[in-house]
């Protein structure tokens, strides 16, 4: 039997922290060579996207691929979760599960590229649905002293700010710029639908982690190409990912001012491959979106749901 879980059922059992932990064992294993991702592929249809990436997690007991379309300002999200018999286990409806493991994976990396129990100051640039989620996730793993968020639309990011300084119990203010929201901050997120930079380079300090997770087209940059040679390290989901989909990566290697050797795997760095500068500087995790991240967050929400008997049971294969 396959188990279809809605947008409600997900969101009546989804935890951070279980996805976190779930997001940072899979990429230990991908950086073992136990588990494995593929890219997303692409379909263009006539004002419609198709989207496609699979995955397999032997820690999670699963394989699978997640599709979505995005036609008529409209996203859809479905996650198939295969066991590693080969049985369909489950098709999720997966914006909010998206939104979380993408939040997660920030997580990850923040936990992992920052000075431990270190107050930090995180600047958000972005205050969307994504946004959310990114605020949420950092929250739990860092010290945070205080949050600026910027967004164009002054209503939204203030409203974006009370909202997530209640939820979290964090300081959480709307900067009036997105020059505000960078300078001095120790953590700068960028997680915005822009197809061009969002900050520039010399607002960025050093020391600083800088996370760009809102692009994963090859013609989009949040990033301007002038703050990579600036990175000390280079931090990338998966190569094979950022050779594809990393504008703010491939726009700096066309400009002559970055070589792909210079990039290292999140899984490398979990798996003790990676050391951090001899000096604090500026370090740059590039985050795209992994399928592997899509079987984690299911591994922690599949169990929950059957536990509570949501979702509705099918019978797709005699």
């Amino acid at each position: 039997m396959t188990r279809v879980l809605r947008e409600a059922d997900v969101e009546r059992v989804i935890d951070m922290d279980a996805v976190i932990g779930a997001v940072e064992a899979a990429m230990r294993e991908l950086g073992e060579g136990k588990a494995q991702n593929e890219p997303r592929r692409r379909a263009f249809a006539p004002g419609a996207l198709l989207n496609v990436m699979f995955a397999s997690y032997p820690g999670g007991g699963s394989m699978g691929s997640k599709a979505y379309t995005v036609a008529a300002g409209k996203v859809r999200f479905l996650v198939s979760v295969f066991s590693l018999d080969g049985s369909l286990t489950a098709l999720i409806e997966a914006d909010l599960m998206g939104a979380y493991r993408t939040g997660a994976a920030s997580a990850v990396a923040a936990r992992a590229l920052t000075p431990a129990g270190a107050p930090l100051v995180v600047g958000m640039i972005g205050c969307g649905h994504q946004a959310r989620t990114q605020a949420l996730a950092l929250s739990r793993v860092l010290s945070i002293k205080e949050m600026r968020v910027f967004g164009r639309d002054q209503t939204r990011r203030e409203a974006f700010a009370s909202e997530r300084a209640a939820a979290l119990g964090i300081p959480v203010v709307a900067a009036s710029s997105a020059e505000a929201a960078v300078r001095d901050a120790d953590v700068v997120v960028t997680i915005t639908t822009s197809a061009e930079p969002v900050l520039s380079a010399d607002w960025v300090k050093s020391p600083a982690l800088v996370i760009g997770a809102g692009s994963n087209f090859a013609n989009r940059s949040e990033l301007p190409p002038d703050l990579v040679p600036r990175a000390s390290s280079v931090v990338v989901d998966q190569m094979a990912v950022a050779r594809l989909e990393s504008g703010d990566l491939i726009t700096a290697v066309e400009a002559g001012k970055f070589q792909w050797e210079r990039a290292t795997e999140l899984g490398t760095v979990l798996t003790g491959g990676w050391k951090p500068a001899a000096e604090p500087e500026i370090t740059l995790f590039e985050s795209h979106g992994m399928a592997l991240w899509d079987l984690a967050a299911a591994s922690v929400v599949l169990p929950k749901a059957v536990e509570l008997g949501l979702g509705e049971e099918v019978e797709l294969f005699a």
